[in-house]
């Protein structure tokens, strides 16, 4: 899929999910301004993409920060020349437990407020707050038919727990659940001036966030209980999922989360009929 034309935001790009999305967007030839609270991650990724056909460029970015989030988006604009896209892809995970081995570890009783608001911010508000600076820009701009059928594509990063339920960590849930909702309100808004919104709905993907679930062979086959496809998921694999919806080729898709499983959600406990 071409995306030379593409000039793409991606929150969170230093590592893990966003790291591999701008470097497939970059490889492309497309355009992205990566924005990260890990700076020496970002000089990394930056280092990983010379020589590639299309172009990087990074900037520390804190999507709570509301000031932050506007003046990165002029950055952004103005160092590519134009905004096509955002990955809305910044996330985190955290529950405030101090005993990992208390079978009440991530128990809502152990969940302080601070945790549940970080979490919001980040994963929610973030988003929300990306989303109406690019909106902006794409409707500033408008359709130019040159470049793409579309003003403007928003991907936001979901979870399949925007649909499943998940015990222990009721912030980060709540977050994805209102990132589903936020996504399609978005969509509908914003679809007469042909700006597309989707989700990406990883499942059990291999990245940092959430090492413990894979990094012993104990914890994987765990894990394989819940995919009926019987493996852990790549970041690159989000990274072409991606590329598609950043491209034309998805162009009459809104309003629709993408999940990329293995079948997750499947609810694989009922295979055998409950």
């Amino acid at each position: 899929m071409r995306l030379e034309d593409a000039k793409m935001i991606v929150t969170g790009g230093a590592q893990g999910i966003g790291r591999h999305i701008s470097k497939r967007i970059v490889e492309a030839g497309g355009s992205v301004a990566a924005g990260d609270v890990n700076e020496e991650g970002l000089r990394s990724l930056a280092d990983e993409c010379k020589g590639q056909k299309g172009r990087l460029v990074i900037r520390k970015l804190d999507v709570a920060d509301e000031a932050d989030i506007a003046s990165f988006v002029d950055f952004a604009a103005k160092e590519m020349g134009g905004l096509t896209g955002l990955v809305n892809n910044a996330g985190i995970l955290r529950d405030g437990l101090l005993v990992k081995k208390d079978k009440e570890t991530g128990a809502i009783t152990k969940l302080s407020k601070a945790d549940w608001q970080r979490v919001i911010d980040v994963n929610l508000t973030g988003q929300f707050l990306c989303a109406r600076e690019a909106v902006r820009e794409f409707k500033r701009r408008g359709v130019r038919k040159e470049i793409s059928c579309a003003a403007g594509k928003i991907i936001c990063m979901s979870s399949v727990h925007e649909v499943i339920p998940w015990a222990g960590h009721v912030n980060y849930a709540a977050s994805k659940g209102g990132v589903m909702l936020m996504m399609k309100s978005i969509a509908q808004e914003v679809a007469p001036w042909r700006i597309r919104v989707n989700s990406i709905g990883p499942g059990a993907i291999r990245t940092p966030i959430n090492t413990a679930a894979w990094d012993n062979a104990q914890a994987y086959q765990s894990l394989l209980k819940l995919i009926p496809y019987k493996r852990i998921g790549e970041a690159d694999e989000i990274g072409r999922a991606a590329v598609w919806l950043a491209s034309d080729e998805s162009d009459y898709i809104t309003g629709t989360t993408l999940f990329v499983d293995g079948g997750m959600t499947l609810y694989p406990g009922f295979e055998t009929g409950g």
